[in-house]
């Protein structure tokens, strides 16, 4: 073979072998059977017409690459945000696979999270005694200060009850009687990672505010000055959330944040392995309860806790992952109400400088169409920004999105001039995604690492800046909210578009009139 120890090549050169290219082409005649390659280009072709598009549309029990994740991977993402806290799910060891790895490939950091091997035999008894059994060894191995317990779809369909099972493993002996382990069902097989994640963090707040499954008294809300704030399920949170607490902090704010992972996201390599760092404590959680308000940044990620926080006589400022200027202005007017106190005028500055950032390069970006596709708060907060910019956010999918998303996002294309030809499609795929960009093309795609497919397939540029992003590193360290990760933004926007002029007029003699310098 053409790999050997004087000759070694990289995996996009090792394949590219006569040796590989001959084994592709014996495997591709012997054994698919397929179809000719000109009928696979025939049904290629037709499956970008208008024609299959209404065929695609009209299909209503199928599936087909959705824009979202399953539940219980919203709630190991919650328990990770809370201190000394390890995620327990309940299933089998194959779905934690996944939602470690699927953290750890787009943080590129280790994600502790423990299963209780739930194998055949408990899919038809029950799996209470891998409950009893996982507790102790997580509780013993792993000493954490909390344990944080979820489901996935074995566990659900078989009906195991979590409230019952925690009661049991600790008359069992598995863990002390007085130990925190908060817990929420999560089943992989409705909602998605944002409903996981809604879930997980009402089970955490109803454990510690509502007397710990009633084991304990309920607290009793005792109403202070302090702000909470929840960030959602955001896969820039190590990033968004230094500077989420950099703008509390110029306010000189009381405030908690209620689930903040971005530590142990973030960990340093100075030779001590951190299974646990950073996040929200057991006694700040306890606090939360009195805040005068909370301000939730992702309004469809947390339905059940803005509900449950109107109950406890919170008011609740729920917003759609803000982007721009005129979502931070409502964030940072909304802590200048809450504490009583004025803008700071290091946050006037930079609104003013991104203001001159947007009018230096809106030349650039006017009149671009983009598609783009992830969960509905962050379609709302990027959309809008878009349409500052002057720019059409054309196509705009949520599968995750209901027809309430549906409608606050046509709200926000009714607003501006540029939205008048934007459409809105919620509870729809990537599949359907790849229809409209050829049938109603756009200029640029917004989304996730998957998207790299449908740049390939449609020619379109794709601009990853939707959980999760795998093939580029450290995107996430940096914010995209406030103003100053609104200019990130915008500078992902111009470099995208930059180097599409760039290498559509990069032929000597031929197309590099506008091969520039100067932009």
């Amino acid at each position: 073979m053409s790999q050997n120890a004087d000759k070694i090549l990289d995996h996009e050169l090792l394949f590219r072998e006569p040796e590989y290219q001959e084994l592709f082409r014996s495997k591709k005649a012997e054994f698919e059977f397929n179809h000719s390659d000109v009928k696979i280009e025939e049904i290629r072709d037709w499956t970008k017409t208008k024609e299959y598009k209404d065929k695609n549309f009209a299909r209503d029990s199928l599936v087909v690459n959705p824009a979202k994740a399953c539940q219980p991977l919203g709630a190991v993402y919650v328990a990770n945000g809370f201190a000394k806290t390890l995620s327990f799910v309940h299933g089998s060891q194959g779905c934690v696979a996944y939602y470690r790895s699927h953290f750890s490939r787009h943080f590129k950091e280790p994600t502790s999270c423990v299963s209780s091997s739930m194998t055949e035999d408990a899919a038809v008894f029950g799996g209470l005694n891998n409950m009893i059994d996982g507790l102790a060894n997580t509780y013993n191995l792993y000493k954490p200060e909390m344990i944080a317990v979820s489901t996935t779809c074995m566990a659900e369909v078989i009906g195991d009850d979590l409230n019952a099972f925690i009661k049991t493993s600790k008359e069992k002996g598995s863990i002390p009687a007085e130990f925190d382990v908060p817990f929420a069902h999560t089943p992989a097989f409705v909602g998605s990672h944002i409903t996981g994640y809604d879930n997980a963090l009402l089970g955490v707040l109803q454990h510690f505010w509502d007397g710990k499954a009633g084991t304990v008294p309920a607290l009793e809300r005792v109403p202070d000055e302090s702000i909470n704030f929840i960030g959602g399920f955001d896969g820039f949170v190590v990033g968004n959330m230094k500077e989420i607490k950099r703008i509390f902090d110029l306010f000189g704010a009381d405030y908690t944040i209620l689930c903040d992972p971005s530590d142990v996201w973030n960990t340093p390599t100075d030779g001590e392995f951190r299974m646990y760092d950073g996040g929200t404590t057991k006694e700040e959680v306890i606090r939360a309860l009195n805040a005068k308000a909370t301000i939730v940044f992702q309004e469809y990620s947390t339905e059940k806790t803005i509900k449950y926080l109107k109950e406890k006589g919170q008011e609740v400022v729920a917003l759609n992952a803000p982007v721009g200027v005129a979502g931070t202005d409502e964030f940072i007017m909304a802590i200048s109400r809450l504490t009583g106190k004025p803008v700071p005028a290091v946050l006037e500055r930079e609104r003013g400088q991104l203001v001159d950032a947007m009018a230096d390069s809106q030349a650039h970006l006017h009149g671009k169409k983009y598609a783009l596709y992830g969960d509905p708060d962050q379609m709302i907060g990027y959309a809008r920004f878009l349409l500052e910019l002057g720019a059409e956010p054309t196509h705009v999918l949520a599968t995750n999105g209901n027809d309430h998303w549906a409608k606050a996002v046509q709200a926000v294309f009714d607003a501006s001039p540029f939205g008048r030809d934007c459409k809105v499609y919620p509870k729809r795929d990537l599949w359907h995604m790849r229809s409209l960009m050829f049938t109603e093309p756009v200029d640029f795609l917004i989304g996730n690492t998957y998207g790299k497919y449908l740049e390939r397939d449609t020619g379109v540029p794709l601009i990853r800046l939707v959980f999760p992003i795998f093939d580029r590193h450290h995107y996430h360290r940096y914010p995209t909210w406030g103003y100053d990760g609104a200019l990130r933004v915008l500078t992902m926007f111009l470099d995208e578009f930059f180097e599409t002029l760039d290498a559509n007029t990069i032929v000597p003699g031929k197309t590099d009139y506008s091969y520039d310098i100067i932009r």
